[in-house]
């Protein structure tokens, strides 16, 4: 069986032993089965520092406000490489957008072999 299967830009599931993987340096993440998120580093981002004004003229120059909106981001902990970001507003939990079928891609690469 092909052990891991590329899902995004920089994760990947390890079949085998159905864990989340960082693709970037092999750190296993998390369960497959649940939301690799959660074996993340996360930072919580100033959203003055991330979205300064566009303009010099302060009456019109917007930043969103953090009372309304924060910027969450992901990391490897392996090696530090960006996994995800989101944008939710305050108290929201954090997403869980990678849902997939394990079994089914199980099936799917040991009829490959």
């Amino acid at each position: 069986m092909m052990s891991k299967v590329h899902i995004t830009e920089c994760l990947d599931i390890d079949l085998d032993k159905e864990l989340w993987c960082c693709n970037r340096c092999g750190q296993e993440l998390y369960a497959a089965r649940d939301n690799y998120k959660k074996g993340c580093l996360v930072a919580e981002r100033d959203m003055k520092e991330v979205h300064p004004p566009m303009t010099d003229d302060k009456t019109y120059s917007f930043t969103p406000d953090s009372g309304y909106c924060r910027l969450v981001e992901f990391y490897c902990p392996g090696c530090g490489t960006m996994l995800e970001n989101e944008y939710l507003p305050p108290g929201h939990p954090l997403t869980h957008e990678i849902e997939l079928d394990i079994d089914a891609l199980k099936a799917k690469y040991a009829s490959e072999r």
